[in-house]
C-alpha cells in the first residue's frame, strides 16, 4: 500500500492532452478519467458492482457529510471507506470546504477555520484544515484533499487575493498533520479568473510537494466557460507533469473535453446522477428529458451508440415510464447511462490522444451533440 503515482505515457501533438496512468492501492487506471460522485458513501442509486461493470475508477466521497453522518470513527471502525462501502476501487475525499462554504457567512470564515452551522439540526459546527485531514485520514479515502477557502467566482482581486493567502496557510496545515502513509494528499490552486493569482497560487502550492494538484474554484455557478477555461490555462503550466491535475466538479461533456485539452487527467461530477433523478439523459446528439411526451411510444435504447446496461435492456418508453411513475428503477438506469456515457467519453478521448487527433474528435463531438 502506499501513495497514488502518476505517469506521463503520452502526450498529444497539437494540444496539451496527455494520456497516462495511474497507480493506487486498488490497480491502474487510464487517464483522462471521469469519477462518479458518491457523496455519503454511495453513488446514488447505484451498487458498487454496477460502478465497476460501467468502468468506473475512482470515486468520490464527501468529508463533510460523512462527518455529520455517520461519523469518521464509525468509518474507522469498519475498517475505512472502502470496506465500509464495499468498493474495492480507489476513493478520494473532499475536504469539506465547498460544503461548508456554501453553509457559512464570509464573517464566520477566520484564520482558525470556520464557524457554520449543522444543516441536519442547526448546531454550531466549526473546521480546521487540520480537523478536515484528521477526518480524511480516518476515512482512509486513496486520495484526501487540502482544506481551502472557495471564494466566489465574483470576488475582487484584492478578496481573492486575501483567500489564496490563507489556502496556502491552510494547506501547510493540513500537510503538517497529514499522518495516513496509505494516503495522497493534493493541494488546490485557486484564483479566480486572474491570471497573476493562479500562477501565485499554483506556484505556490506546489513549492509544498503534494502527491497531486487540483484547480479549484471553477464549478462556480456564476462563472463563465471562458472563465473556467482560463483558470486551467493560467495553471498548468506551474503544475510539475508527474503529477496528477484534477479539475474539481466539472462534469459537462464539453467542459471535460476542453479540460482534457488543456491538459486535465481527472474529473468528478454530481451532474449524471442529477441529471438522472430529473429525467434527463446524455445522448451523442445532446441531452433529452425523457419526461417529453414525445417518448411516449418510443421503443430504442436512450442512445444507440452507448454499451451500458440501460441501453443494452430498456427503451426510452419503458424508462420514461418510469420516471412519470416516480418509480426509482427509472433513476437508477438513467444514472447508470449517464455515467457511463462520461466514462466512455474520456474512453474515446484517451483514443483520440493516443491517434494525435483530438482536435478532430472535439469538432465532431460538437457538431453531433449540439446540432439542432
Amino acid at each position: 500500500m502506499g501513495k497514488i503515482e502518476y505517469t506521463l505515457i503520452k502526450s498529444e501533438s497539437h494540444t496539451n492532452a496527455r494520456l497516462g496512468k495511474l497507480k493506487t492501492n486498488y490497480g491502474e487506471f487510464d487517464t483522462p478519467m471521469f469519477m462518479p460522485v458518491g457523496t455519503q458513501a454511495t453513488v446514488k442509486t447505484l451498487s458498487p458492482e454496477e460502478l465497476k461493470d460501467i468502468g468506473s475508477g475512482i470515486i468520490l466521497s464527501n468529508t463533510y457529510h460523512l462527518w455529520l453522518r455517520p461519523g469518521e470513527d464509525i468509518v474507522a471502525h469498519a475498517g475505512g471507506l472502502h470496506k465500509f462501502m464495499n468498493y474495492s476501487g480507489p476513493i478520494l475525499t473532499d475536504s469539506g470546504g465547498f460544503q461548508v462554504f456554501s453553509l457559512a457567512n464570509p464573517k464566520d470564515i477566520n484564520e482558525e477555520g470556520v464557524h457554520f452551522k449543522n444543516h441536519l439540526n442547526g448546531d454550531n459546527l466549526f473546521l480546521t484544515p487540520e480537523k478536515s485531514i484528521e477526518i480524511q485520514n480516518k476515512l482512509d479515502s486513496d486520495i484526501a484533499m487540502s482544506f481551502d477557502e472557495c471564494p466566489p467566482a465574483s470576488a475582487d482581486h484584492e478578496y481573492m487575493k486575501n483567500s489564496i493567502e490563507r489556502t496556502l496557510r491552510w494547506a501547510k496545515r493540513g500537510k503538517d498533520v497529514h499522518q495516513n502513509v496509505n494516503q495522497s494528499l493534493f493541494g488546490i490552486i485557486q484564483g479566480g479568473a486572474y491570471q497573476d493569482l493562479r500562477e501565485y497560487s499554483a506556484k505556490e502550492t506546489v513549492k509544498m510537494d503534494f502527491d497531486g494538484y487540483s484547480i479549484g474554484g471553477v464549478a462556480n455557478d456564476h462563472e463563465s466557460k471562458e472563465d473556467m477555461y482560463k483558470a486551467i490555462e493560467y495553471s498548468i503550466p506551474f503544475i510539475p507533469e508527474n503529477k496528477t491535475r484534477y479539475l474539481m466538479g466539472v462534469g459537462e461533456p464539453i467542459d471535460i473535453i476542453e479540460g482534457v485539452i488543456r491538459g486535465i487527467d481527472i474529473f468528478d461530477c454530481v451532474l449524471p446522477t442529477r441529471l438522472a433523478r430529473h429525467g434527463h439523459a446524455f445522448t451523442k446528439y445532446g441531452k433529452i428529458n425523457l419526461k417529453n411526451q414525445k417518448y411516449k411510444e418510443d421503443f430504442t435504447p436512450i442512445d444507440e451508440n452507448c454499451d451500458c446496461y440501460a441501453c443494452k435492456n430498456y427503451t426510452k418508453a419503458y424508462i420514461k415510464h418510469l420516471i412519470n411513475a416516480d418509480e426509482t428503477f427509472g433513476a437508477r438506469l438513467l444514472s447508470i447511462h449517464n455515467i457511463r456515457f462520461l466514462i466512455k467519453l474520456t474512453e474515446d478521448l484517451r483514443q483520440a490522444i493516443k491517434d494525435d487527433k483530438i482536435i478532430e474528435f472535439k469538432d465532431e463531438f460538437v457538431k453531433d451533440y449540439y446540432e439542432e
